[in-house]
This record gives C-alpha cells, sequence and structure tokens, in this order.
C-alpha cells in the first residue's frame, strides 16, 4: 500500500482510492485499522472530510453514524469471535483528538492481551506497537477483512 492514501483517508475512499475501505455504508466508509495488533481494529470514518465532530451532523446524519458504527462493531464482534476463541468484547470510541474529521474506533478485545493492558484503554499500549512492521496491515490481514465485509453485508443497512 502507498502512503498516498493516508494523506486524504477520505477524499480517496470517496474516490475509490483507500486500500483500506471495506465497505460504503449510508453513514461513511467502514475501515479495516493501519495496524492490527488488535486483530479486527476497524473504523467508521465519515464521508465528509470537513465534518470534525458528531455535533456538525443534522440529527439525522447522526443517528446514520451512531447506527453505522453499531453495525461495524457488530460486524467486527462477528468476525472475530469467529476466528479467535479468546476474543472477549468490542469497544467502541469517538475520540477525534488527532485527526480532523469525524471517526469512531472499533477495538476487538481478547483474553490473550496482558493482564496489564487489557482492562485499560487500547491507548495504553506501547507506542512500539503502533509501528511495528509486524502489525501493518497487509495482506496477511485479507481473512479478516473478508471476514469483518462478510459480517457487514449480513448485516445489511
Amino acid at each position: 500500500m502507498t502512503a498516498d492514501w493516508r494523506a486524504d483517508r477520505i477524499g480517496s475512499a470517496l474516490r475509490g482510492e483507500n486500500p483500506a475501505v471495506l465497505r460504503r455504508l449510508a453513514s461513511g466508509f467502514a475501515v479495516i485499522g493501519d495496524v492490527q495488533f488488535l486483530p479486527g481494529y476497524a473504523l467508521l470514518l465519515v464521508d465528509d472530510p470537513d465534518v470534525g465532530r458528531l455535533s456538525d451532523l443534522p440529527r439525522a446524519k447522526r443517528l446514520s453514524f451512531l447506527s453505522g458504527v453499531d453495525r461495524l462493531g457488530e460486524a467486527v464482534e462477528r468476525a472475530c469471535r469467529r476466528l479467535d476463541p479468546a476474543f472477549r468484547r468490542v469497544n467502541l470510541e469517538i475520540l477525534g483528538n488527532r485527526d480532523p474529521f469525524l471517526h469512531a474506533h472499533v477495538w476487538p478485545r481478547y483474553d490473550w492481551e496482558p493482564a496489564s493492558l487489557v482492562g485499560g484503554p487500547v491507548w495504553r499500549y506501547p507506542r512500539e506497537r503502533w509501528s511495528a512492521r509486524e502489525f501493518r496491515l497487509g495482506p496477511q490481514h485479507d481473512p479478516l477483512r473478508e471476514a469483518i465485509g462478510s459480517e457487514l453485508d449480513r448485516l445489511g443497512s
């Protein structure tokens, strides 16, 4: 994957050039995360790069976005439960501290996580995890991408 699309994640998704896109939802783009130290990490990106926070959307679109987060969260849960018996749950977050556009994180959590980390937010993981080559999104994640995408299809709109 080239770095070009990362500079404009939403624009590249709108143009069909973002390789992380799993599915187009009514409220945005379901994408697989750049790092997969917690396999199945995914996000929902709003489909308008000028929308910075949930409150920027009219109520109907807010509810649609939150419904999309729910759908993606359930798809990740179903796929990860099927692929790893140590799957525990998903955590859903809308933070917006680093990227200026509205997006929601879907973090699968597992029983095999270190005891010191499993009970806290994923942001406590050491920085090395976020940049380690072994966890970068790549072709080895194709089965996971397919599983989440299939679950999104099953859940419908």
